[in-house]
């Protein structure tokens, strides 16, 4: 018989994974916490959130023409996320312009290579194993918000202003009132059930907490480590 999904082993495994991705980039586990945050860091985070949701859209998009072959239940599931989902790069577009960033600035930035390698391998990894891995990532995605997000508001709003930060606060509350966390869960373990296994699943969560690492790596170097904070 098949393993199934376990969650608290995936969520313990998330845990460990982040971990160890605090211990491999300085200044990562204040910035999770709220403990340290920076102008120049948020503002360049923010842009490459904006870009990454328009990515996750087709991945998203490429996930559900993937289940709509004949697994309508899981088409369903993964249809309404991403109808919850679609469209709301536009409230942090609106934090950015807050902090002084424009529509046009955003769009002539180049998303860094750890997101681009990240949207490689959802697509590769899905014209592989159907819409399992890219239900993961989801299932990841609202995880992690669910557990930081919060904390990196809290400190963005105290240090840059509340209006620099509504957009982020709507998008937690919106996150939180559609229990996206729970349902993203579900829609996973019957993705795996139907196209892959738990034990593909874990190893995909530890190939997206590294590429993470990566991504905070560029991060850092394009944002902080240039003016020296």
């Amino acid at each position: 018989m098949t393993e199934s999904l376990d969650r608290a082993k995936l969520e313990n495994l998330a845990l460990e994974l982040t971990e160890r991705q605090f211990e491999a980039v300085p200044r990562l586990r204040e910035w999770h916490e709220g403990t340290w945050t920076d102008r120049e860091f948020y503002k360049r985070y923010m842009i490459e959130v904006v870009l990454q949701i328009r990515l996750n859209n087709v991945a998203d998009a490429y996930a559900l023409y993937k289940a709509s072959y004949g697994d309508y239940r899981l088409a369903g599931k993964l249809a309404r996320y991403l109808a919850d989902e679609i469209g709301h790069e536009g409230m942090f577009v609106k934090d950015l312009a807050g902090l002084g960033v424009t529509l046009e600035q955003i769009d002539a930035t180049k998303v860094l290579p750890a997101t681009a390698k990240t949207m490689g391998y959802l697509r590769l990894a899905t014209d592989e194993r159907g819409p399992a891995p890219v239900a993961l990532w989801d299932w990841y995605l609202e995880w992690w918000s669910d557990r930081y997000m919060q904390a990196i508001t809290d400190a963005a709003a105290k240090e840059f202003g509340i209006a620099c930060t509504r957009g982020a606060q709507a998008h937690l509350d919106l996150d939180d009132s559609h229990g996206h966390d729970d349902m993203m869960f579900q829609t996973t373990a019957q993705a795996v059930e139907t196209y892959g296994s738990a034990a593909d699943a874990y190893a995909d969560l530890e190939i997206y907490v590294d590429l993470g690492t990566e991504q905070y790596r560029q991060l850092f170097a394009a944002a902080v480590d240039s003016h020296g904070a």
